[in-house]
């Protein structure tokens, strides 16, 4: 399984060996979403390793957000008196339910469908799993491809939770189960639609049989020191005899009866044509890797579904509501996250609809200058603890404006961008303000990381950066110079913004040199001073549109970067000698976070230090190299996507979320990036 085989179309191949390591199956995840901010997920053994994985995760309106309510499905072939167990679970004694390894011979990633290929007594059965765009639910679906008919046995559990809850919350005793007429709906909760199970087509019996299948323990939780084991209930399983090139679909949804009266293929038809229309319309030839990326991005982009008042209010004006899920399979949209993502999840595949939406969305939440950090699970009002957030909105609108030239959009937003900087200027929340004195930017409050190195436990954070943060200084400076610029545009007078980015820009360069380290001091006027701890957030003071580093120091900070934070995957956050330095993101929630933003590299980084070497002259093709570990990466961890962080040092282990927006869209954005001439970067 060391060598994985890629097919001309976007898809990952996976062979498998019977005699091979069941640990490369536990260890890598297959995601489907739904456009909705819901998901299925498991590994590939098909046993849950995590509290987070599910069969079917819909996104419930507020106040449920993402809730596990299949968090487990079994499947078992009888053939006479023998069971082939192909899913299960593992337990706390360490048994695993499963004969998957012995009869697995390939898993593979179809565009964005999972699918198992099996061989057993003379026989080959294959399994995907399909969510429709737009609606909560998911389609499993199984076909005989060849040999003598065989009986699926299909027991799904059912639960109620979401996946960061207690697992001592999850329910254990029965859920009411209706059936009318060969249709089945499990009650899950007052206030909530009915989960409707069935098999399409039809066919086959549904036995009720009560079952508590105790002691599931999730190795990934167990590892972390977290709470890892819980019971679950199943109200009966469904029976069915499935014959040479038939198929048949497990259906479990929220939707509406008359919404499920598709079979699978028609799902997965209509799945394949709106990815293949999408697709088309990018502009030149795609590479395999882009394709591959593409895809991935699609899963980040969705409808904000638990917030159902934001479609309202995106229709009044008629228009539609969009925004970004940070990462699968706990984050949920970060305005941060959200604006470093814009421009690859959506520009960079053509998605300039979904670009402005994300836009409009995002302003319809300022306040007090600010846009949200981010929107907790099931809430209807968004967080606002953060100093840098809405400065990048300036970058992501900036991007857009130059992709589109959306000028209409860009003056209808404009009274709203006067608004927020006159914030800023003034003073606003979290002591976040321009100080008059050099006109660079403050902010900190006591019990708050706002900055996107924010990472806090029991009231410890871990990297505080109270005071004037370098890439703060770079984002507002840019903010700054794109104001004059659309003010010009909007028909506004541009000379306050110019002479103020001439104040921050001469403050900036006369302050943040550290010249004993030939870099960029991390904060200056901070509670202990300024901080000349090395890390990469002085590489947007060279990335972004209007940069506020003198030119002549452009290579040498850039060298240090290389030298001492640059991996294969990113860029550590810390250099390696720093007391504070970690090599390893591993342990329980007190030793990750001490970790998270003290060495352990992060992927969405690449983007930015990419953009500043080739402004300083760095080689296409060799700025392209630096994206090259992220190839192979598709295929471990989460199949077909990038993870949210690694280990500081080699083997550089994957961490964190196995789907993050912000590291897709910079290795896509980056990779498009270093494919044109210069004359169109």
């Amino acid at each position: 399984m060391d060598e994985v085989c890629r097919a001309p179309s976007p898809t990952i191949v996976v062979p498998w060996r019977s005699d091979e390591d069941v640990m490369k199956l536990l260890s890598r995840e297959w995601l489907v979403t739904n456009g909705l901010g819901g998901y299925a997920s498991g590994s590939l053994m098909n046993v849950a390793t995590r509290r987070y994985h599910g069969v079917f995760v819909p996104d419930l309106p507020s106040p449920r957000g993402r809730t596990i309510v299949v968090p487990r499905l079994d499947d078992e072939a009888e053939i006479g008196d023998t069971r082939v167990i192909l899913s299960g679970a593992e337990h706390a004694d360490g048994r695993l339910d499963s004969d998957l390894p012995r009869y697995l011979t390939e898993f593979r990633r179809e565009w964005q469908t999972p699918t198992w290929q099996y061989a057993f007594h003379g026989r080959r059965l294959s399994k995907r799993i399909i969510m429709p765009y737009g609606q909560n639910s998911v389609y499993v679906e199984y076909r005989l491809e060849a040999g003598d008919p065989l009986r699926l046995r299909l027991r799904p559990f059912v639960t109620f939770r979401r996946p960061d809850a207690p697992l001592s919350e999850a329910r254990q005793s029965p859920f009411p189960l209706t059936i009318v007429g060969g249709c089945y709906e499990v009650h899950l909760c007052d206030g909530v639609p009915a989960m409707k199970l069935c098999l399409r087509p039809e066919g086959g019996v549904f036995i009720a049989d009560h079952t508590i299948s105790t002691e599931i323990s999730y190795r990934v939780d167990r590892d972390r020191g977290s709470p890892h084991v819980e019971n679950l209930f199943s109200p009966g399983y469904f029976s069915i005899e499935l014959e040479q090139d038939r198929s048949v679909a497990f259906v479990a949804s929220m939707e509406p009866w008359e919404m499920l009266e598709r079979g699978s293929d028609a799902v997965l038809s209509g799945e394949r044509d709106r990815l293949q229309k999408w697709m088309s319309q990018w502009p030149g030839e795609k590479e395999e890797f882009e394709l591959l990326l593409g895809l991935a991005a699609d899963q980040f982009i969705v409808f904000p579904g638990s917030r159902r008042e934001e479609q309202a209010l995106a229709e009044a004006s008629a228009d539609v509501a969009r925004t970004v899920m940070a990462g699968y399979h706990w984050f949920t949209d970060w305005g941060r996250d959200t604006m470093i993502s814009l421009e690859g999840l959506t520009l960079s595949t053509n998605r300039h609809r979904e670009a402005r939406a994300i836009l409009l969305t995002f302003a319809r939440y300022i306040r007090d200058g600010l846009i949200p950090n981010l929107f907790p699970e099931g809430e209807r009002t968004g967080l606002y603890h953060t100093v840098d957030a809405t400065l990048w909105y300036f970058h992501a609108l900036d991007r857009y404006y130059e992709v589109t030239n959306d000028r209409d959009t860009m003056v209808a937003l404009y009274p709203a961008l006067v608004q927020v900087m006159e914030h800023h200027v003034n003073g606003t929340r979290f002591g976040i303000g321009m100080d008059p004195r050099d006109g660079l930017m403050r902010s900190g409050a006591d019990g708050h990381a706002l900055t996107w190195m924010d990472a806090q436990v029991d009231g410890w954070i871990v990297t505080p950066r109270r005071g004037k943060p370098v890439e703060v200084q770079a984002l507002w400076h840019n903010a700054v110079c794109l104001m004059g610029q659309w003010a010009e545009a909007a028909g506004d007078r541009p000379e306050r913004w110019q002479g103020m980015a001439k104040q921050i820009e001469d403050s900036f360069n006369g302050r943040f040199w550290y010249e004993a380290g030939g870099y960029l001091y991390d904060v200056i006027d901070g509670e202990s001073g300024d901080d000349a701890s090395l890390r990469p957030n002085q590489v947007l003071t060279v990335s972004l549109r209007h940069p506020i580093l003198n030119k002549d120091r452009w290579t040498q900070v850039l060298s240090v970067v290389r030298d001492k934070l640059l991996t294969p995957f990113g860029l550590r956050t810390l250099a390696p000698g720093h007391r504070d330095y970690k090599s390893m993101y591993f342990g329980d929630l007190r030793a990750r976070d001490a970790a998270y933003h003290q060495g352990t590299v992060w992927a969405w980084l690449i983007g930015p230090y990419i953009d500043a070497w080739l402004k300083a002259g760095l080689d296409r093709v060799e700025a392209r190299r630096l994206l090259d570990g992220f190839r192979a990466h598709l295929s471990e961890d989460g199949l077909g996507t990038i993870s949210e962080i690694f280990d500081a040092e080699p083997p550089y282990a994957p961490r964190g979320c196995i789907a993050q927006a912000w590291s897709v869209a910079e290795v896509l954005r980056a990779y498009q990036k270093t494919k044109q001439q210069p004359e169109d970067a």
